[in-house]
């Protein structure tokens, strides 16, 4: 059975709880992308899947467009100046499978409507990205402006870092990601354990979580379900002999 088509009212409860899962898991990677990949004087080459920036040249693949004017994301596959067996396409299908198999129509409909957005972000179609970088994985998005919108390339080059563990920017990652993906906080948490193998259980108040190297943290939700507290403890480590 296909996903229904997307209303002009706002995003899908599908893709809304998809992107509470991953957007913590994202906005990090993020973080670790624009540290390795300098913002300056950029080129792209889609065809042979590259872009170059700052001296750095990093594998991408397109995952879609967002149009200022007309308001609206156009996926890469469904733009008529690539389609899906473009080489910078094809990596990125595996998008449209996940919203096929999980009921999400923004991620099966060619030309998404984001007129009616008003949220946090710059433009819906950045949420869109969002969703799509994290169902990738790899190594981030790339919003690459041109005149009159923005290309969205994903990252996927094993030379790009990836983030890691820190406990520190915990309670920072999930309050941005919830601000994009309001739905459900205590899963933005959960999921963003999960993708770093921080073994955790839920409490009725909160979350417990072990720690890596033996320490542990606690989290504790508020009454309309919002992280209110983060405590970490990291085990000492061995006395210098």
């Amino acid at each position: 059975m296909s996903a229904p088509t997307p209303t002009q009212a706002g995003f899908s409860p599908a893709f809304h709880r998809l992107g509470a899962a991953l957007a913590a898991v994202v906005l990090q990677q993020q973080e670790t992308l624009a540290e390795f990949l300098p913002r300056e004087d950029w080129t792209a080459d889609l065809t042979a899947r590259t872009y170059s920036s700052g001296g750095v040249t990093v594998r991408v693949s397109l995952l879609g467009s967002y149009a200022v004017r007309e308001q609206t994301w156009l996926w890469g596959w469904a733009n008529p100046q690539f389609g899906e067996d473009h080489p910078a396409v094809r990596p990125t299908l595996a998008v449209r499978e996940a919203g096929e198999r999980l009921g999400v129509p923004e991620l099966v409909t060619p030309e998404i409507d984001l007129s009616w957005y008003d949220g946090p972000a710059g433009h819906g179609g950045e949420l869109i990205a969002v969703v799509a970088g994290g169902l990738l994985g790899g190594g981030g998005y790339i919003g690459a402006g041109y005149d009159g919108g923005s290309a969205y390339l994903h990252v996927d080059d094993p030379q790009t870092p990836r983030a890691g563990w820190d406990a520190i920017p915990v309670p920072r990652l999930v309050t941005n990601a919830v601000t994009l993906f309001p739905h459900d906080p205590r899963l933005t948490l959960a999921r963003l354990l999960s993708h770093h193998r921080v073994p955790y259980r839920e409490t009725p108040g909160g979350l417990e979580a072990r720690l890596p190297g033996g320490g542990h943290a606690h989290a504790v939700f508020d009454e309309h379900g919002r992280l209110a507290e983060w405590s970490a403890r990291v085990a000492a480590g061995p006395a210098a002999g």
